[in-house]
């Protein structure tokens, strides 16, 4: 009777075992991605490519996703939620720098990796991945000044205050064209929205009349395409060179139509983001800062760029 109890007992304890070994095999790996807001293409493109490339290739991990809603209150408690949830890496783009450093600052002192995609907060993370926001705005300021001869008036639109790619591509811009006799005339944070951008042309074109503005820098395709919107409205825009940032689909079909000027193709970090955010839940070693190159995209080349954005 003994002996038929220790074998009960050892037949139920490899039964514990086998069901265990499955679920333990199938664990997944936890990343989180925060994005700061899902209001514009760019962002959709960051978030879907992602996902996708994840669902595709990476089969043990588990991508939580959350939206900030353009709001950094919401991103902050977004992050709160997503280490709650025992997530080993975090990938965040955040809404803006100052608002987002505390909880990474939390997040990296709680052991869990972090990996910021396009903008940065103000503390040390594990990999930065990105393309660099300076350098493209001095690309817009070399192009516009070449365009204008080094002379006229400039609307810039920014978008969201306070995030880090805004700061350089104004900074970057602003470099470009010290020493020329551009002037930027009006500015003002338009949330890198397309409806936003409309309704500040507008005003702005009725303050300048014709011949008063002679080019626009837009931080984003979207404001780029809502100042053409608001410029044709009125027949001035064969007066004003407008130039974006991104590559958009319909950016690239604009420059064909000789609508838009330029823009600077800006990548939107996916799959980049999360195969580096796999590497690091991995173990693997993978350099702090990660820079995704663009490229100026204008009249000469755009036939070779139609179809390819997003």
């Amino acid at each position: 009777m003994k002996r038929r109890t220790v074998l009960k007992t050892a037949l139920f304890a490899g039964i514990a075992v086998m069901l265990a070994g499955p679920a333990l095999a199938q664990e997944k790996i936890k990343i989180g991605l925060s994005q700061g807001t899902m209001n514009h293409p760019w962002r959709v493109a960051m978030v879907e490519g992602n996902k996708d490339y994840a669902q595709k290739n990476l089969p043990d991990v588990d991508l939580i996703i959350t939206d900030g809603q353009n709001d950094s209150s919401k991103q902050v408690a977004d992050v709160e939620s997503l280490m709650a949830q025992g997530i080993k890496v975090l990938m965040i783009s955040p809404l803006t720098a100052d608002a987002l450093t505390p909880v990474v600052a939390d997040a990296m002192a709680a052991g869990i990796k972090v990996v910021t995609l396009d903008r940065k907060v103000n503390t040390d993370v594990t990999v930065h991945v990105g393309a660099e926001n300076k350098p493209i705005g001095e690309a817009a300021g070399k192009f516009i000044a070449e365009k204008l001869g080094g002379k006229g008036k400039i609307i810039e639109l920014q978008g969201t205050g306070g995030a880090s790619a805004v700061v350089d591509r104004h900074q970057g811009f602003v470099d470009a064209i010290k020493g020329t006799d551009l002037e930027i005339v009006a500015t003002q944070n338009c949330d890198f929205l397309r409806e936003n951008a409309v309704k500040f042309m507008e005003d702005q074109l009725q303050r300048f009349g014709p011949g008063e503005i002679q080019a626009v820098y837009a931080h984003n395709d979207e404001m780029a395409l809502g100042a053409i919107q608001a410029l044709e409205a009125v027949g001035r825009l064969n007066e004003v060179v407008v130039v974006g940032i991104d590559g958009q689909n319909n950016a690239f079909e604009a420059i064909k139509a000789g609508k838009l000027a330029a823009t600077f193709t800006y990548p939107f970090v996916a799959p980049e983001g999360i195969e580096i955010a796999y590497k690091v839940a991995k173990g693997e070693k993978v350099d702090p800062v990660i820079i995704l190159p663009g490229k100026q995209v204008d009249a000469s080349n755009v036939d070779q760029m139609l179809g390819k954005g997003f």
